[in-house]
C-alpha cells in the first residue's frame, strides 16, 4: 500500500488527522528505505546540484543531505506524542502537491523521501521545510528571526503544483 492509499484510509471518514497518526504513517513508509536507497537519492541529489558553483554548491548538498536524506532517520526514532491535528483540506492539498512532485519524480525513493520529509518537517516539527541557512541565489538564505522563519523564494513558488512552499511554515523574506 503507497503512503497515500494510508492517508485515503485515515481520512476516509474523518475531518483531520492527528499529528500522532501521521508520525505514524510517516514512520511505516520511512522503514522500507533501505541504506541503498538513501546512498541513491544521495547520488540523486548531487547530480541535481551538479551545475550550481562553488560554495553554493557544497553548503546546499550539506544542508539537504543533514535535514532530508539523514532526516529520514529522525522520523524513524521519533517516538514522543504530539498535541493536535491537520485538517484533511490542508493534508489533502499537501497531498496533492506532493503526488504531483512524486509523478514529475517517477515515484522513485527520492521522491518518497521527499514526501515523507516534507509532510514531517512541516506539520509535526513544525518548521520551514527548507532550513536555517538554506542558500538560494542572490546570496540569500532561509532566516529565523525572533520565532518566526522567513523564506525569500516562497512567494515565487506558491503556484506551482508540485511546490511545498504552500504547506510550509515560513513567510516571505522582504528583501
Amino acid at each position: 500500500m503507497s503512503i497515500y492509499d494510508d492517508f485515503l484510509v485515515i481520512l476516509k471518514d474523518k475531518d483531520e488527522i492527528s499529528k500522532n497518526s501521521l508520525l505514524k504513517i510517516l514512520k511505516k513508509h520511512a522503514k522500507t528505505l533501505s541504506v541503498f536507497d538513501l546512498m541513491t537519492a544521495n547520488g540523486n541529489l548531487l547530480n541535481e546540484l551538479k551545475y550550481v558553483q562553488g560554495k553554493f554548491n557544497k553548503d546546499t548538498h550539506e544542508i539537504y543531505t543533514k535535514y532530508f536524506i539523514l532526516r529520514i532517520k529522525n522520523v524513524i526514532d521519533d517516538n514522543k506524542q504530539y498535541d493536535g491535528s491537520i485538517t484533511k483540506e490542508e493534508i489533502s492539498d499537501s497531498l496533492r502537491r506532493l503526488e504531483i512532485y512524486q509523478e514529475e519524480k517517477n515515484n522513485n525513493k527520492f521522491s518518497l523521501i521527499y514526501v515523507i520529509i516534507s509532510l514531517y518537517t512541516a506539520y509535526i516539527l513544525q518548521e520551514p521545510i527548507h532550513p536555517v541557512g538554506t542558500p538560494f541565489p542572490g546570496s540569500l538564505k532561509v532566516i529565523e528571526d525572533n520565532g518566526i522563519y522567513y523564506c525569500p523564494v516562497k512567494e515565487a513558488n506558491l503556484d506551482s503544483p508540485s511546490a511545498v512552499c504552500k504547506m510550509c511554515i515560513a513567510e516571505q523574506l522582504e528583501f
